[in-house]
């Protein structure tokens, strides 16, 4: 049982598998009381005056207490996030960290402007916006309640964000970023004079991506590398 759990866990896409533990571990370890959400929380001043770096990061790692509303959270992050790492960017390792960055940079200087102090769900929100505006034509089922064609998901929980007295800023702010990388990526370059401005740099894909190989490489058979490597002159039957 343990090695089949293991193996399930394994099969899970890369940096889902890696977003959605840190975001476990960082929510457990608040709740144990071994870090305090004061030390991880998002203030610019800490960050750009006492230089704690972490902050950028740990901030979009905590979803609140451990009870049901976490648990939510946590499925509907997961969920989305691995559907976009294993269609839209399957195979593409390195382009969709760039994602990550890209879309925690607006949220983050978004959040510059709005008191934020977590972005968690900001960032399940752009996850959820890319993808459905990426397959227009699914039908989403909500709470067995109601079923809508996917682009108009992420409005549907700002609205229902907004019937149960939460604040619809966070909301917001994900499905804007959501929306800034969509235009940029998916957008802007298909217009009449338009480019892809969103290129992901070269560094992360010569240390995420596997290396290309070439389908018409035929290497030589391995004794006569080795002929080679001996000095002496290949023979070939």
């Amino acid at each position: 049982m343990a090695q089949q759990g293991m193996g399930v866990f394994q099969n899970i896409p890369s940096v889902t598998r890696a977003y959605t533990v840190a975001c476990l571990i960082t929510t457990a370890a608040v709740q144990m009381e071994l870090v305090s959400p004061f030390q991880i929380y998002f203030n610019p001043d800490l960050v750009f005056k006492r230089l704690q770096i972490w902050r950028l990061i740990t901030n979009f790692l905590y979803f609140g207490q451990l009870d049901f509303s976490f648990l939510f959270k946590m499925i509907f992050t997961y969920r989305y996030c691995r559907m976009l790492e294993e269609t839209s960017f399957r195979g593409r390792t390195a382009d969709f960290v760039f994602m990550f960055l890209f879309g925690g940079l607006i949220i983050t200087v978004f959040g510059l402007f709005v008191n934020l102090y977590f972005m968690g769900q900001a960032f399940t929100l752009m996850l959820l916006y890319i993808w459905c505006r990426r397959n227009p034509s699914v039908h989403i089922n909500i709470l067995g309640i109601l079923t809508v064609q996917a682009p108009y998901m992420p409005w549907i929980l700002l609205v229902l964000s907004l019937l149960v007295g939460n604040s619809i800023i966070v909301d917001a702010l994900g499905i804007a970023a959501g929306h800034i990388y969509y235009f940029l990526e998916d957008v802007y370059p298909n217009q009449p004079g338009g480019k892809k401005l969103l290129v992901t740099p070269e560094i992360l894909k010569q240390i995420l991506d596997e290396p290309h190989v070439d389908p018409n490489y035929n290497p030589l058979p391995e004794d006569i590398v080795n002929q080679w490597v001996n000095g002496q002159p290949p023979h070939v039957d």
